[in-house]
């Protein structure tokens, strides 16, 4: 099992921006220092759930700050920035840092950055497929154009090319079966949200891997939290993690300025407590076994942010990195 963290740089009540992201590098070295495989660096607008807004910006300071740790984007949203921008900054880490790069993308949700910062509610309706082409075609071909509909553009030559033959490596979020067949019909495997339990993400899987013909370099996201006792764990998140979702989460806007159903986070708190890896080591260690067993995933990403207490985050990444020391010897 291979084993990374995913960074959300969340703004826990009475923190400012630059502790929130200074958290996020000093996690990334421990991984880096304690052998993790991965981080993964989540992108947000105009809200504290999290407060990098540029992933791959953040990416390219981490990996020069770090000696071997992968560094991936989970997602760098595609409606909201230009494809072939998007290839460019990609291409450029992968040219200083071959090998290290992995660009995950995705749709994002109906909020208004669509209209602020990107090109509004039609690419984000029908514009994905199109988007995802263009990305891949900057890198697989010498130049590359945008015949449309919804995103046309003149051909153009990207610079620089990529190290890696073909670009570095590409994750697609996926929440639904539409996007899954989309992903799989260029073979590019999933990034699975925290939010599914191990059937929903099973069945997920098992839909790509019959599409694409082959097994898939899947990722799924969820949280952990080690702590001495699966009630001390249990009773931490949820007494912390709410704190952080409620405002987080209620500073989503949409574009159309319509109404939305907030999610709970309380209810949120107790079902990511449910589904992911929280309690003492052994129960971590159980968890994702299980989990690798129901859904045929090899690759996990984990929230370790969960109480906003930097002591306990460090000992939850500790027991993550010897967890994964000891299945790398099985």
């Amino acid at each position: 099992m291979r084993l990374g963290l995913f960074l959300v740089s969340p703004q826990w009540p009475g923190r400012t921006h630059g502790e929130a992201l200074a958290e996020t590098v000093r996690l990334a070295r421990l991984a880096d220092r304690l052998g993790l495989d991965d981080v993964w660096l989540a992108e947000h607008h105009f809200v504290s759930y999290g407060v990098c807004p540029s992933a791959v910006t953040l990416a390219g300071h981490l990996l020069a700050g770090t000696d071997r740790v992968g560094v991936g984007t989970a997602v760098s949203v595609l409606p909201v920035t230009h494809p072939v921008a998007l290839a460019e900054q990609a291409a450029l880490l992968d040219q200083l840092a071959p090998g290290r790069f992995t660009l995950g993308v995705g749709r994002g949700g109906p909020w208004r950055e669509l209209v602020v910062q990107g090109g509004g509610a039609d690419r984000f309706e029908r514009g994905f497929a199109e988007e995802l082409d263009a990305l891949l075609g900057a890198w697989r071909d010498e130049t590359v154009a945008g015949p449309g509909p919804v995103l046309p553009f003149p051909e153009v030559a990207v610079v620089p090319r990529p190290a890696t033959p073909g670009g570095p490596a590409v994750r697609v979020a996926a929440t639904s079966g539409a996007t899954v067949d989309l992903a799989a019909d260029r073979g590019l495997p999933l990034l699975l949200g925290m939010h599914a339990d191990d059937t929903e993400r099973a069945a997920m899987v098992r839909r790509w891997d019959e599409r694409a013909g082959r097994a898939g370099a899947h990722v799924g996201v969820g949280i952990a939290h080690v702590a001495d006792t699966h009630a001390a764990a249990q009773r931490s998140v949820r007494d912390a993690l709410p704190g952080w979702l409620g405002p987080g989460l209620a500073g989503h806007v949409r574009a159309d300025g319509a109404e939305r159903t907030l999610r709970d986070p309380v209810a949120y708190t107790d079902l990511l407590c449910r589904l992911h890896p929280v309690g003492t080591v052994d129960d971590v260690a159980e968890r994702v076994a299980a989990t690798a067993a129901a859904t045929g995933l090899e690759h996990l990403a984990l929230m370790v942010q969960t109480t906003g207490d930097p002591a306990r985050t460090t000992a939850t990444v500790e027991a993550l990195a010897a967890l994964r020391e000891r299945s790398s010897r099985l």
